[in-house]
């Protein structure tokens, strides 16, 4: 039945186009360097009229709504000789017109632009995506959080506010900055960096500081072709920094409200007079205090990048991360009271000032190989190695009594992860008759493992002087610190306390997207095998699995496409013991959606609006009763999803640039598992996500006059119909939550000032749940009214 709706759907759509392309017309087509590389950000002009444009990473371009009539397209960037191609456009065509410049990709990188490239709107996704296409004529809704907006917001980590840029998107505040946990669609989206999935456990992967990020590409809805394991709800991909070929540097001192500060260098050039040999270094130092007691977050980063141009087909990159996470204990986040949300004092801890700290080393290495094999086909290779290692702890109540009171339990929380992955994949383009081919092909594999000892607590009040938050001592307590034993092996003690998860697998895509009437209908056909094997907490199991994919996307005008899309995913679960014993399988999930996409004012900005409904069958649920140290999991059944979402971003005026999103979610159990009745019933909304979501980020520059660099900005955050984030429901719902920040700037050609105040109005913000097993609720409150101040200089 749904794929009957695509096809009558791609049949109606076909007919539209037909008839709409008998009136419009528009001129397309790429740059390339004399080295057959991709020129971004060339400028293309028409002659005598005012239109204008620059190149996109691919070296593409485009001109819509063209009345019919001879035309001269001219290429040209400063420090090039000009070059111009005159064109005939005819009624209801679209003209091809490419260009070859002299010069080579890194003489290219060079020069300066005369057009000023896009602060928020971003027209393609990263190569790691493996999207050989626009993101106007991609059938799913995918969103990408620029840079520019990274550092227009003073974001540091992926923790700290970026979801705002996405419609629909909620962090779960889990372990504070430690870990992202972004839920979206009804369900925790996967983490993946340069293309690979990086989940490892529940609880990770550790928050990557922005210093060496680039951009964070959001896909929504399975994505398990490109990226191997990927849940129904989406993902979101963190692409690091890359060399550019151009000389340059940045340093940026950023302090702030609560002993924050903050360093960062960025460098940016050639080791050999060729151009061949490139890096990126990216180095960041930071201590950031808290404004509640004995809390504090200290990052520090090396990230060093080398690209080696072999020849002009083959490119090899190599890519070390290494940050490192100076913490106090994770659990001190928490707060805890029988008398609902928000009873104590925002600023309020039960961390005791001498607890040990929690120390987190992260090691990532990455080596991709580029090989254009012709002017269309072109393949990729990537593998990558992830070693993290933590010593730390955590801090819960063993139980609250009525008053409130309770005693603190220090847990052990000492972890380390592998994992070893690789991707072969495969771009190309063809031609049969009239139909045009966009081929992906691929393999992907992985080898991950995790051991995590948190078996190990320590009570540090005594029984009959419990804690007691409305009198919080937080000196030395009644039994002192912990002392772990960490006399044996880290492997045997996982063992032991049910801390080990393993996994490795492998799979093969295919996919061809099948161009119609010039490419402006674009039928997607895909699929996926994949072989799992997996233990998690001593429960091993297997499984194998093909996943189809069907997409259709129409270009009704060259601004303008609607989509339609049905896929599925497969994707392994790691989670604590069933209480119904057993393995735990892998999730299985189908999502369907529809939407259109329209760039406005030749493409300075986008919308996007989808409509989506996603099941997902068996997945993994924490059970309310288990504890942080014995955590007991069960099978939910089956759920849905369903939802509206809407993006708007990019340039609205000279210099006036938005970022404005609206999702509306629901989420709720359609089936029960068998031992789940006892927990949940049929109808039962799932927690973890906000009914209603809005966010707006509007900055304005001044573009000319005495104050000219000069802008401001302001932000805002609305969540509705907060559910909780677990299945423990208690007497309280979680408010409405809104939250104001805003800010001024001043840009220069090499320095920049940037001053935001967070938190506005000074809203005591939180989210938080009920734990059963305690009888308590418990929250997580957000800072306060706060500031940041940085200060860039380009060099």
């Amino acid at each position: 039945m749904k794929i009957k709706t695509l096809l009558y759907l791609s049949l109606f759509l076909s007919g539209f186009t037909g008839a709409y392309a008998q009136r419009a017309a528009s001129i397309k087509g790429t740059v390339k360097s004399a080295d057959n590389q991709p020129a971004e950000a060339v400028t293309i002009g028409i002659k005598n009229t005012s239109l204008g444009t620059i190149t996109t990473a691919d070296g593409h371009f485009q001109f819509g709504k063209i009345k019919p009539g001879i035309y001269t397209i001219k290429v040209s960037a400063v420090g090039l000789t000009s070059e111009e191609k005159q064109v005939t456009v005819t009624a209801g065509n679209t003209t091809i017109v490419d260009f070859v410049l002299n010069e080579s990709a890194s003489q290219l990188n060079e020069v300066a632009v005369t057009a000023r490239k896009q602060r928020y709107k971003v027209d393609q996704t990263s190569q790691s995506l493996r999207l050989n296409e626009p993101l106007l004529q991609v059938p799913q809704n995918i969103q990408v959080v620029s840079g520019q907006v990274l550092a227009d917001q003073q974001v540091i980590s992926m923790s700290d506010g970026l979801i705002r840029n996405v419609s629909g998107a909620v962090r779960l505040e889990h372990w504070g900055d430690m870990y992202a946990n972004i839920t979206m669609r009804g369900s925790q989206i996967q983490a993946f960096r340069n293309g690979f999935n990086i989940v490892n456990s529940y609880w990770g992967p550790l928050t990557e500081d922005m210093s060496f990020v680039d951009h964070i590409e959001f896909v929504k809805g399975p994505a398990g072709f490109m990226l191997g394991n990927g849940d129904p709800a989406g993902l979101y991909n963190v692409v690091t920094k890359k060399p550019t070929g151009q000389t340059k540097g940045e340093f940026s001192l950023t302090t702030g409200s609560f002993g924050l500060y903050r360093s960062t260098l960025d460098l940016d050039g050639k080791l050999s007079k060729d151009g061949k040999l490139l890096y990126r270094l990216n180095l960041s130092a930071q201590e950031k205090g808290s404004f509640r007691a004995n809390e504090f977050n200290n990052r520090y980063v090396v990230a060093p990048v080398l690209s080696y141009q072999i020849d002009s087909a083959t490119k090899i990159t190599a890519e070390y991360v290494y940050q490192r996470a100076n913490m106090s204990d994770v659990g001190s986040f928490y707060v805890f009271s029988p008398k609902g949300y928000a009873a104590l004092p925002r600023d309020f801890t039960a961390l005791p000032a001498g607890l040990p700290p929690t120390n987190i080393n992260d090691h990532s290495f990455t080596l991709n190989m580029q090989h254009q094999l012709n002017t269309d086909w072109k393949l990729t290779a990537q593998a990558a190695y992830y070693n993290y290692d933590m010593l730390g702890s955590s801090m819960w109540p063993n139980s609250v009594d009525a008053a409130g009171k309770y005693i603190r339990s220090i847990g052990l929380w000492q972890a380390k992860s592998q994992m070893t992955l690789g991707q072969v994949f495969l771009n190309g383009k063809l031609n049969t008759g009239f139909v045009q081919h966009n081929i992906l092909a691929g393999l992907d594999m992985g080898n991950k493992s995790y051991y995590a000892d948190y078996a190990q607590s320590y009570a540090i009040d005594k029984a009959g002087q419990e804690f007691d938050p409305a009198n919080p001592n937080l000196g030395v307590p009644g039994n002192g610190y912990p002392n772990f034993d960490l006399s044996q092996n880290l492997e045997a003690r996982a063992a032991a306390g049910f801390g080990i998860i393993k996994q490795n697998y492998s799979s093969i895509y295919v996919q061809d997207v099948l161009g119609f009437i010039n490419n402006r209908v674009r039928l997607t056909l895909a699929g996926r095998y994949t072989y799992v094997q997996q233990d998690a907490f001593n429960s091993p199991v297997s499984g194998k699995h093909f996943t189809p994919r069907v997409g259709l996307s129409v270009s009704v005008d060259e601004q303008t496409s609607v989509y339609g899309l049905y896929d599925q995913a497969f994707t392994p679960q790691t989670s604590g013991r069933l209480k119904e014993g057993g393995s735990v399988k892998p999730l299985t999930g189908s999502n369907l959606e529809f939407g259109v996409k329209h760039d406005w004012a030749e493409g300075k900005w986008n919308t996007s609006l989808s409509v989506y409904r996603i099941l997902k069958n068996n997945e993994v649920q924490a059970d309310p009763s288990s504890t942080p140290q014995n955590p007991v999991s069960f099978l939910l059944g089956q759920k849905k999803s369903q939802g509206i979402e809407f993006d708007l971003r990019g340039e609205l005026l000279p210099g006036l640039n938005l970022t404005a999103n609206y999702a509306w979610t629901d989420s709720k159990v359609t089936q029960v598992g068998q031992y789940a009745a006892s927990i949940v019933k049929v109808g039962d909304v799932v927690p973890g996500y906000a009914k209603h979501t809005a966010n707006a980020w509007l900055g304005y520059k001044l573009l000319n006059g005495t104050l000219k660099g000069t802008g401001i900005s302001a932000g805002a955050t609305y969540l509705g119909g907060r559910e909780t984030d677990t299945w423990s429901v208690g007497l309280q719902r979680l408010p409405t939550y809104f939250k104001l920040d805003g800010g001024l700037f001043w840009e220069g050609k090499q320095l920049r000032v940037t001053g935001n105040v967070m938190n506005i109005l000074d809203k005591y913000l939180y989210s938080g749940s009920y734990y059963s097993f305690l009888n308590a609720y418990y929250w997580q409150a957000e800072a306060p009214r706060n500031y940041r101040l940085s200060i860039s200089y380009r060099f």
